[in-house]
């Protein structure tokens, strides 16, 4: 497998003279994506010469009979493999995409949309860490603050390390999220089980998919909020209907139809690429299935479990008990369990080829 680096380091010097050019800067969607491989070559590419300086320090060390100092090689020469074998592995081409999320209260009542708005503020947390920009959407709230559902973007800022960018994260929270505690809404103290879906979309860029304007209906209506009271006086609110796929998005969270609008349009292109891939490609249609779309509390993919301060994911068997810390962001070690499960699978699928 380290015998194809040689020609990725071809390919990284010819990226660099690409972006030497100044008229590759004149089209922001092309120099986005020569800097997002360039710097998973660079990544690549530094943990190849970290594994090669390795190996020539061992021998050396060896050589000169210092006992202690091959001791310590030995053992990272192979750490520092394994870590290359790991970036080689072919990545989900959308890894490197910023992601729309879509939280939506399911069985529960405002129990569930008080959960999908602990769930949004959870993944709102989890991105400052990571120095990303969330940007609600549109939102339907409830009287006691939660939401019925909440569409947000998530963005990074420049160009994330390979592995790091917001959809190679987030494409594993897709699914059924499972609460157990008491309610506020509860006067006996009893615990409550309830749940909220999560799906997470790659976002798609304009080149991504190709949209008629014959192909929309776009109707305006007037914006509401809690318990059927009005926001504003106008018909400001947007609903876009893609005709040939029966795809459907609303959006009110603006004062401005046509930021509504736009905000409709980032919206149905994800949903549409997200569709046009699974329909394409039979592994991506495999990994898009766990991302159950009814809100059943059967088919969880995780339970948060308040009373006694744990978090379970079903997928990995993961499970710890700083709930508290998971809830205000800390998240890195769930999605962890899930990036090392993927990547188990991808090096398997490598070695019975």
């Amino acid at each position: 497998m380290f015998e194809a680096v040689e020609s990725l380091i071809d390919e990284h010097a010819e990226l660099e003279g690409q972006m030497a050019d100044p008229a590759v800067h004149s089209d922001p969607r092309r120099a986005r994506d020569l800097g997002r491989r360039y710097a998973e070559l660079t990544a690549i590419i530094r943990a190849y010469r970290d594994w090669q300086h390795a190996r020539e320090d061992l021998v050396a060390a060896q050589e000169l009979h210092m006992d202690d100092e091959a001791a310590d090689l030995e053992r990272r020469v192979p750490e520092l493999a394994e870590r290359l074998e790991r970036m080689l592995v072919p990545r989900d081409p959308a890894d490197g995409k910023d992601v729309i999320l879509e939280i939506k209260g399911g069985e529960g009542g405002d129990e569930s949309a008080l959960f999908a708005a602990d769930l949004l503020r959870m993944y709102s947390r989890f991105a400052e860490r990571h120095g990303w920009k969330v940007e609600v959407l549109d939102a339907t709230e409830t009287a006691l603050g939660g939401y019925k559902s909440v569409t947000a973007a998530v963005k990074a800022k420049g160009t994330p390390e390979p592995g790091q960018a917001p959809y190679a994260l987030l494409k594993f929270e897709g699914g059924v999220h499972r609460v157990q505690r008491v309610p506020v809404t509860e006067s006996q103290g009893r615990i409550h089980t309830s749940a909220a879906g999560v799906l997470v979309l790659p976002e798609a860029e304009d080149v991504d998919v190709q949209i008629n304007d014959n192909d929309l209906r776009i109707d305006v209506f007037r914006s509401s909020g809690p318990g059927g009271q009005s926001v504003n006086t106008t018909d400001s609110a947007v609903r876009i209907t893609h005709l040939p796929t029966g795809i459907v998005v609303s959006c009110q969270n603006e004062k401005s139809q046509l930021q509504n609008k736009e905000q409709a349009m980032r919206i149905l292109r994800s949903r549409m690429l997200d569709a046009a891939q699974a329909a394409a490609d039979a592994e991506a249609s495999d990994a898009r299935r766990s991302q159950v779309r009814t809100v059943d509390r059967s088919e969880r993919v995780r339970t948060y479990n308040f009373p006694e301060n744990r978090i379970s994911d079903h997928r990995t068997g993961f499970k710890s008990y700083n709930l508290d810390q998971v809830i205000d962001g800390a998240l890195d070690d769930v999605i962890g369990s899930l990036v090392e499960a993927d990547l188990a699978e991808r090096l398997a699928a490598l070695e019975d080829r």
